[in-house]
């Protein structure tokens, strides 16, 4: 190496020197580029659920409503006398279907004039339905005690029949027609005269014109 390429060397040494210092500090004081911050993760949006209620969904919770009594009610019914009582049997007659219970003290009273009705007019039978839990020994000492003329049936009270509507009181009697429709309806104590008011309202004898029964069918109170 030539004393001139020495020399040039030994000049260009400082001035290197000099341009990587000046870098080195150009690269400190550089500002940092922002780094973004990482979202934190979200909260998922709250949503309706999919089987939410709408106007047009019925809620499963609304009771059903009961069932409608038929116009023209059947009834086959074992009475505590052993025997079969089928309303389909007594067409051509006004048939007094009495929903009643032991407790009820409205129904007892009424049962008099439902038994002498029962017997002394030949167009209207009766029939007693008892809706209430009692055993057939209980029953049939009630009624000797209370002797009616007409058959006596123990409902299921959580079955009754289905022809005609669940009693929401007692006594409760349907007043059936002869072609077997209903042509009456009674929530509460009935007497002889609003069933033979009822039976003249719909077509059929006025009390006046009926002609009573001399013990009707052989009935007496020997139904109990």
């Amino acid at each position: 190496m030539s004393s001139l390429t020495r020399a040039t060397t030994r000049r260009s040494l400082p001035l290197l020197a000099l341009a990587i210092a000046a870098a080195l500090l150009a690269a400190c004081q550089k500002p940092a580029e922002p780094v973004a911050a990482k979202p934190a993760d979200a909260k998922p949006a709250a949503t309706a659920p999919t089987d939410a209620p709408t106007a047009d969904k019925p809620s499963t919770d609304k009771p059903a409503a009961d069932k409608p009594a038929s116009d023209t009610p059947e009834l086959r019914i074992a009475t505590i006398d052993g025997k079969t009582y089928d309303l389909a049997e007594h067409r051509g007659r006004w048939v007094v279907v009495n929903f009643w219970a032991t407790w009820c003290a409205p129904c007892i009273k009424e049962m008099p004039e439902l038994s002498a009705l029962d017997t002394m007019r030949e167009h209207i039978e009766v029939i007693g339905l008892a809706y209430e839990e009692i055993e057939l020994p209980d029953m049939q000492a009630f009624l000797k005690e209370h002797p009616v003329s007409y058959p006596i049936a123990i409902l299921d009270v959580t079955a009754p029949p289905a022809a005609f509507d669940t009693p929401r009181g007692l006594p409760m009697t349907y007043l059936i027609g002869p072609d077997g429709k209903v042509a009456d309806k009674f929530l509460g104590p009935v007497d002889a005269k609003k069933i033979e008011d009822a039976i003249a309202k719909a077509g059929g004898p006025k009390a006046t014109e009926a002609a009573p029964a001399v013990a009707k069918g052989g009935a007496s109170a020997g139904h109990t």
